[in-house]
This record gives structure tokens, sequence and C-alpha cells, in this order.
């Protein structure tokens, strides 16, 4: 039986693509976002949208190798990514956006091939189950894709 499984899967599509209560989809915001204001800072301190979307990214391969059982990129590959520096020559904003929709396509494509036994396991490098990973993952985007939202307005000066 896969109803739980089924229904993560909706759950993040709904938040990635869909038209989620919240408000606008993640892929839909970051994709109307114009790069020329995607690697500005408030305040030349605070995090860019850019900064944004590769910090949710390396949270998106995160969980995908969790989901794979890639024991080479554990903890210590992922934590120089968090927050790395960004630069826009290599972090291109479209190419940022089309990594992400890659990992969450790669998730879902997983997800389609477990049952709901598979959400009590254990993830690796962590104390936690899959039930708990793939349910923080989805509410870390809703959570940042706020932040996005905000920073949009701010930069635009609407």
């Amino acid at each position: 039986m896969n109803k739980e499984i089924q229904y993560i899967i909706t759950t993040l599509q709904n938040t990635l693509t869909g038209e989620p209560w919240y408000g606008r989809s993640v892929v839909t915001m970051l994709e109307e976002i114009d790069a020329s204001t995607a690697y500005k800072k408030p305040n030349n301190n605070a995090h860019s949208l850019a900064d944004l979307l590769y910090h949710i990214i390396t949270w998106a391969e995160f969980t995908l190798r969790r989901l794979e059982g890639d024991h080479e990129k554990d903890d210590r590959y992922f934590e120089p990514l968090d927050w790395r520096p960004i630069d826009p020559a290599v972090h291109t904003w479209q190419a940022g956006i089309k990594q992400f929709n890659q990992f969450n396509q790669q998730i879902i494509d997983i997800l389609q091939t477990k049952d709901d036994s598979f959400l009590k396991e254990i993830v690796d490098y962590r104390q936690y189950n899959f039930r708990f990973l793939l349910q923080g993952y989805i509410q870390h985007n809703i959570y940042h894709i706020g932040q996005v939202a905000y920073l949009k307005k701010l930069l635009e000066g609407s």
C-alpha cells in the first residue's frame, strides 16, 4: 500500500507547481523572478534570491541522495553547499531553477516506487525517518518561498 506516499507526492507536486492554499507555488514564484535582481542583497548583507534558490537546491539534493541511499554524498558533502558563496557566472538563475526541477522530479520518481512502510525507515546520517524528512522538505520549501516572495517585492520596489 502506498496511500501516504501518494499523499506526500501530491503535496510536493502541489507546492512545487500546483495551486497551494498559501499562495503561488514554488516554481511559479521562482520563474517570475528576473535574473537581474536575483543576486542583489538588501543592505548588502542579507541573503539574495540566488542565495535562497541555491540553499533550497542543496536540500532538494540532500533529500534525493538520502532517498537514493547515496553514501558518497554524506553530511560532509552537503555542509559546504548550504549557504555557499554564489558566483553569478557559475550559479545562474535559470540553471538553478532547472536543477531544482530535476532534483524534485527525481524525488517524485523514486517515491513512486516506494510503499508506505518505507516512510518508517531511518534516514542515513540522521536520527529520523523518511516521513519526517519528506514532510520537513516540503515545509522547508514553503518557508523559503515566503522569504523569496517578500524579497522579490522588496527588490522590485513594489
